[in-house]
């Protein structure tokens, strides 16, 4: 802004460098420095294809993927040039906040401690509504499943969740919100008979639920709201590449940029290693038999 000042005086008032730079209150020497940065054109142009690529992504998730890539450059860098080319992704209008304390479910940090479940709905070129039902591992922030059609009933929820089971072993706890496919008799049969903890959130309480809201707000933002859905088939082909890039490629804020698969990795990794550990202390802990007629108290055997 200074520059322009200094430029305008001297043009429109034929003022001399000394003069306008004293009025303006800039210093010479930055009214005269030329920047010496390198263009930069490879780094640009990456940023541009990327960022078409990745239209809602920001500068964050960006500069992660260009670390893979092997760029060297800091995000400060990425983030000039990202302002530079003017890729700001537009922020969509934010929901009001609820105001009030919330009191979290507690679950143990390893995968299949806890799922939710929630519905999406969006509709075909021709206008036809349907509706996808996503299943999230609250821990590790996998999509477990993603299913579009344009009908899911109690009867459909209780299949596709048996079958995800049947893959991924049963969880310790499902929630949910009080939706008539979720409160149908075919969910509550389901639940006995897999002896699952299903939770339900209060009504008009969606936060309860956080975890499968922001999955569902990060499927509307990055595909739904930018994909025109030709039928059915087409649909089901592009969510499954999607839920796929999402658990595989994606990096999640939340887990440190890392993808959910790798942290899932980690995860079961550690959870392996804490077990041989509890195993083994276990072991050691056993203590040698009592005389006769002297009691001991044994230490409490850790179960893992």
């Amino acid at each position: 802004m200074k520059r322009a000042a200094v430029a305008h005086l001297r043009a429109k008032m034929g003022l001399s460098e000394r003069r306008a730079c004293k009025i303006v209150g800039a210093d010479r020497k930055m009214i005269r420095y030329r920047s010496a940065r390198p263009a930069e054109t490879k780094l640009r142009q990456r940023l541009r294809e990327l960022a078409n690529e990745r239209r809602r992504f920001g500068y964050r998730r960006l500069f992660v993927l260009l670390r893979r890539e092997g760029e060297p450059s800091g995000i400060n860098r990425v983030y000039r040039l990202y302002r530079e080319e003017g890729l700001a992704v537009r922020k969509r209008r934010a929901r009001r906040k609820a105001i009030g304390s919330r009191a979290p479910i507690l679950v143990e940090a390893q995968p299949n401690a806890r799922w939710s479940l929630d519905f999406v709905h969006d509709q075909l070129a021709c206008g036809r509504r349907f509706r996808i039902l996503n299943v999230v591992d609250d821990v590790t922030r996998e999509c477990l499943a993603a299913i579009p059609d344009t009908s899911i009933s109690g009867r459909r929820v209780a299949r596709e969740l048996a079958a995800l089971i049947e893959r991924r072993g049963k969880p310790g706890m499902i929630v949910s919100d009080n939706g008539t496919e979720l409160t149908s008799n075919a969910i509550l049969t389901f639940a006995a008979e897999q002896g699952i903890e299903w939770h339900y959130i209060a009504p008009g309480k969606p936060m309860q639920n956080g975890f499968v809201e922001s999955f569902n707000g990060r499927m509307r933002d990055e595909l739904l709201n930018e994909t025109m859905f030709r039928n059915m088939a087409h649909a089901r082909a592009v969510i499954r590449v999607w839920a796929a890039d999402y658990n595989e490629e994606r990096p999640h804020s939340a887990l440190g940029y890392q993808t959910p698969k790798a942290f899932a990795e980690r995860l079961f990794t550690a959870t392996d290693s804490h077990a041989a550990r509890s195993e083994s202390s276990a072991r050691l802990s056993v203590a040698p038999p009592a005389p006769i007629g002297v009691s001991i108290q044994r230490a409490p055997v850790p179960t893992g």
